[in-house]
């Protein structure tokens, strides 16, 4: 199949890229490159001994996105281009609307208009808000927290309507928890712009001496360690989710949601242990208040993507925070 990467050059596209390229498809990759570095496309080419077509523009930008649907003869669409800090999503609402749901708007407009009806979306756990049980199933009720959280199921809402206005749709979202790790290679993987806002990476520049030490905020919680639990997927299980999502998705109409996780969660702690052993570094932190909004553990049930999807997540903790460490070094030695 011919598919169009929207966000392609970003941390889930560039490693969905690969995993895609590897199983026979043909890739192209829409970026604007305001998440990510144009290097990225020199180090996919390194890992697959042949370069990507990339088109450099916005999903807004409708003209442009019909051109490359019609230039490639694309066949299905995976959709990660947005903006993607809570944080920042309450500090600037109206750029992540704009970019978030406007953008898939213009995307949607664009497929119609060439006949393109296959997509799959990266959606996130951020729309059940505060769980109401855990584990988190797809009947979880919904309830997003910040703009972010918001513009991931208004999108998802579209989406749906957009399915069930006609029987030529075929669209799946994909919820994810919380993606880590990087590529085998240590090409490729997550290169925040600034201060890093997830845990992972924040841990990793504490291990390469880039920042003093990591906050934790909370280690009081009702949980194994008293720190926060939260479900760390590795980002090649998670792009390998998007593989059996794209073969169930081309043969099934209408709208279907699935949640990609690990099914168990992990503490801060065990991360900064985890973390420990394979960079063989300290990892200085400092314990804070819990910070508001924040909740104790946060975990999916993943019978549903198990059973229909037959697809499981395979790599540990200790994969994770092995990868993780290899790219930040290969990050160091490139600067």
């Amino acid at each position: 199949m011919n598919i169009l990467l929207t966000g392609g050059a970003g941390f889930i596209g560039s490693h969905t890229a690969v995993v895609l390229s590897q199983a026979g498809h043909e890739v192209v990759l829409l970026d604007n490159f305001c998440n990510c570095r144009k290097s990225v496309l020199e180090r996919l080419e390194k890992i697959l001994c042949k370069a990507l077509p990339c088109v450099e523009g916005d999903i807004r930008d409708t003209t442009l996105v019909i051109k490359t649907l019609q230039d490639y003869k694309i066949d299905a669409v995976i959709h990660f281009a947005g903006l993607k800090a809570v944080g920042e999503s309450i500090e600037k609402p109206i750029e992540y609307y704009a970019n978030n749901v406007q953008g898939t708007i213009s995307l949607l407009e664009a497929m119609k208009s060439s006949g393109v009806t296959t997509l799959v979306f990266s959606s996130s756990a951020t729309v059940y808000g505060d769980p109401q049980y855990l584990p988190i199933d797809e009947k979880h009720p919904t309830s997003a927290t910040n703009a972010y959280g918001r513009s991931k199921l208004h999108i998802e809402e579209m989406l749906k309507d957009v399915a069930n206005s006609g029987a030529d749709w075929n669209i799946i979202c994909l919820r994810y928890f919380n993606p880590v790790g990087a590529h085998e290679s240590g090409l490729i993987g997550e290169d925040p712009n600034g201060l890093p806002n997830n845990l992972m990476p924040y841990i990793a520049q504490v291990a390469s001496e880039k920042l003093p030490h990591l906050n934790v905020y909370g280690n009081d919680y009702p949980t194994v360690d008293g720190t926060g639990v939260r479900d760390y997927i590795h980002v090649v299980d998670l792009a390998e989710g998007h593989l059996a999502a794209l073969a169930y998705v081309q043969h099934h109409k209408g709208w279907d949601v699935f949640n990609l996780g690990t099914g168990h969660g992990i503490s801060v702690f065990e991360m900064i242990s985890s973390y420990k052993y394979a960079s063989g570094k300290e990892i200085a932190y400092q314990i804070k208040g819990r910070r508001t909004g924040d909740i104790a553990e946060c975990y999916t049930k993943v019978d549903k993507s198990q059973g229909i999807l037959g697809w499981h997540s395979k790599r540990s903790l200790d994969q994770m925070c092995e990868s993780s460490w290899l790219w930040q070094n290969m990050r160091n030695d490139s600067v």
